[in-house]
């Protein structure tokens, strides 16, 4: 496939509304995309698309004029209400949610259309108002969608037009039933079009396609298309602990425009920020440790370019519009193959070009081999030299005061502002824990895994039995003398102590009374079973149990 990001058909080939044709001329939208053009001479036949696009393909417009085009032509159904809406647009996270609300409202709330967004960690109550006044089209995520259909404040028996954006996205992030639960709310899928786009067209997906779908017609566009030509890709092998350096060496000799830094966990979006912050940059954080309103704060202050590098993890690598991101560097390679194409696709969006520089530690280095298979080249290998380690000082700057007036906040007051509004709803971490995170040679942690081991039963340590309850009524252990003569010393030549209090064991006889069981059970069978004072016989019979299991071997 070529490499030019616009083909030769223009919008005008296609029997859109004069409206809508004067909507995209105005917002500068005159020839198609590939996607677009794959895409719209179906899609506006009224028939069902199962797209594969990469992010920053246009595959936003492609979908939107489709849906905008169908409202402005054709009449609702007859069943729907005053407030009913007429279509929805499904997307797996806030920020790609709030990006296609903020097109939408672009390109079609002149034509007198209305969008409502819904998604969660906002005012519930405000959202619902905004519902129940009516809305054309719904643009949300799953999870809080589902809230306020099932309190029956919103009904989407008549939605003619549903789509559903970053499909695979929807897997990954266990959307699936909430999806599912959705669709069934639909009129069938022969009274409604449906249109899915996907990074790729899984077999998951396209099952869930084929179960929800009237016979989609297929729309693929080549991965390569986006990566190949005008993304220059390169990568490094630094040791952990040089990563760092490595970063910030590279961006001080960097004449960059704007620049993301992707990581593969929150601990490390705030190491990575801070350590950016004291080389004197001007950098904003995307992590799900931080607010949703501070996200959408720090993201606009970067849109508009008043920082210059945003750290972020996954969260932010789907769906965001974001023009002129001449520069992003994989701090950690991703775990996936399909995300290092969408985290690259930030850069050399809509026919510019731009830089994609990775890291591959010890710990991430594993998934490289993946990645190009995946993307179908090799990526050039740089050296890690001692110049790159060594970052060129930059001169500290006055903080910035954006444009809604606002002087920036360090990196340490943003997430401290984060865990207190945690810590006040809730949801914030447990104080009294260790609370250490992973130094440089640890890798991730799995969310809810434990570095230690089980407990016993009982609570009891790893030393053996539970130790008992001390008395509150006892008396305090007198302190130690502090002018008692301190303990002699042992004699190098005595003896060694005997550790056997109750004498030798005669030769024959069992090692003690557990090897004593473990004969019996082996020979005869298990000896008899008493309970102890004070247990109860179902507790010990129990433990006994699980004991004599571990002492017999197989055989």
């Amino acid at each position: 496939m070529t490499d030019k990001p616009l083909t030769d058909i223009a919008f005008s080939n296609f029997d859109l509304n004069p409206q809508v044709l004067a909507g995209l001329e105005a917002a500068g939208f005159t020839r198609c995309t590939p996607i677009q053009a794959m895409t719209l001479p179906i899609a506006l036949a009224g028939r069902d698309v199962a797209g594969q696009a990469q992010t920053g393909t246009g595959k936003t417009l492609a979908f939107l004029v489709t849906l905008v085009n169908r409202l402005m032509t054709r009449p609702a159904l007859a069943n729907r209400g005053p407030a009913d809406p007429r279509a929805m647009i499904l997307a797996p996270t806030r920020e790609l949610a709030i990006q296609i609300h903020k097109d939408a409202e672009k390109f079609g709330s002149a034509l007198g259309l209305k969008f409502a967004l819904v998604y969660g960690g906002v005012d519930y109550d405000k959202q619902k108002a905004m519902l129940q006044s009516g809305a054309d089209v719904i643009i949300a995520t799953p999870g809080r969608l589902i809230d306020y259909v099932r309190q029956g404040v919103v009904h989407l028996h008549a939605c003619e037009v549903c789509i559903l954006d970053e499909a695979d996205r929807m897997f990954d992030l266990g959307f699936i039933k909430d999806l599912r639960f959705l669709l069934r709310k639909l009129p069938r899928r022969e009274e409604r079009q449906t249109l899915m786009f996907s990074a790729t067209l899984s077999h998951r997906v396209l099952e869930l396609a084929y179960e929800h779908m009237n016979e989609p017609e297929k729309v693929v566009v080549e991965a390569e298309f986006v990566t190949a030509a005008r993304v220059r890709q390169k990568i490094y092998f630094p040791a952990n602990e040089e990563k760092l350096p490595l970063l910030i060496g590279l961006l001080s000799r960097t004449e960059a425009n704007r620049t993301m830094v992707f990581v593969n966990t929150k601990a490390w979006v705030e190491k990575v920020a801070r350590a950016l912050e004291r080389a004197h940059y001007r950098v904003g954080v995307l992590s799900g440790d931080v607010p949703q309103k501070k996200r959408q704060s720090l993201l606009a202050k970067f849109q508009r370019g008043e920082l210059e590098i945003l750290v972020a993890t996954d969260v932010a690598a789907r769906g965001l519009h974001i023009d002129n991101v001449s520069h992003v560097y994989n701090f950690d390679l991703p775990f996936e193959a399909e995300d290092y194409v969408h985290r690259i696709g930030r850069t050399a969006r809509l026919g510019a070009e731009g830089d994609a520089i990775s890291f591959a530690c010890e710990i991430y280095a594993q998934g490289l081999p993946a990645i190009e298979a995946y993307i179908e080249q090799k990526i050039p290998v740089e050296p890690v030299t001692t110049e790159a380690l060594t970052a060129i000082p930059r001169t500290p700057r006055e903080p910035l005061v954006g444009a809604d007036g606002e002087k920036a906040e360090s990196i340490a007051d943003i997430f401290r502002e984060a865990r207190a509004e945690l810590e006040a709803s809730g949801r914030g971490p447990k104080k009294g824990g260790s609370g250490g995170r992973g130094g440089p040679g640890s890798g991730p942690r799995r969310e809810g895994s434990s570095s230690r081991g089980p407990r016993r039963e009982g609570g009891a340590s790893s030393s053996g039995t539970p130790r008992p309850p001390r008395d509150p009524n006892a008396a305090p252990r007198p302190p130690r003398d502090p002018n008692a003569p301190p303990r002699p010393p042992r004699d190098p030549n005595a003896p060694p102590r005997e550790r056997n209090r109750r004498g030798p064991r005669p030769e024959g006889a069992p090692r003690n009374d557990q090897a004593a069981a473990h004969a019996a059970a082996k020979v005869t069978g298990p000896a008899p079973v008493v309970a102890a004072p004070g247990v109860s016989k179902e507790s010990f019979l129990k433990r006994f149990a699980s004991r004599v299991k571990s002492w017999v071997k197989p055989g």
